[in-house]
């Protein structure tokens, strides 16, 4: 799976100044499309979760170009998600509210390539998470 990394380079410093709304918005949209997942942070501290999720989407912006080095940083997060609860069925509604919080965001700037961009991204970077997910799985049920 090839990945359009100048569109994921141009449209993620499109959004990327105003990276605390984009957080805001993702956030409000997420408990909008799936009240489901907000007792998956009872007891979270929002604003860290905020700042953490940012940080992640900064580390893959600047690892675009060398995936490989943060596969294990993302089937540790992926792990560690078994454990706040997260489903696979979580993820492509994740992928889908952050894009459509960056098309927010960006305004007229975003063009429909980078949301098949960022898409394809995402879909690599859940798989990698899932396969920790797993793992994780497997190391509870043993």
């Amino acid at each position: 799976m090839s990945l359009d990394l100048e569109a994921l380079e141009v449209s993620f410093d499109l959004v990327a100044p105003r990276g605390d709304e984009l957080m805001d918005v993702f956030y409000a949209r997420l408990f909008e499309a799936a009240p489901a997942v907000r007792p998956l942070f009872a007891g979270t501290d929002l604003r860290r979760q905020k700042a953490m999720l940012l940080s992640a989407l900064v580390l893959v912006r600047k690892s675009l170009r060398d995936l490989d080095a943060i596969v294990p940083t993302l089937h540790k997060l992926g792990a560690c998600h078994v454990h706040y609860g997260a489903r696979p069925e979580h993820y492509p509604l994740v992928a889908a509210v952050l894009i459509a919080s960056m098309t927010e965001i960006a305004g007229p700037a975003w063009l429909p390539e980078y949301e098949l961009a960022w898409a394809t991204a995402l879909h690599v970077v859940a798989g990698v998470m899932l396969d920790g997910a797993a793992a994780a799985e497997l190391d509870i049920a043993a």
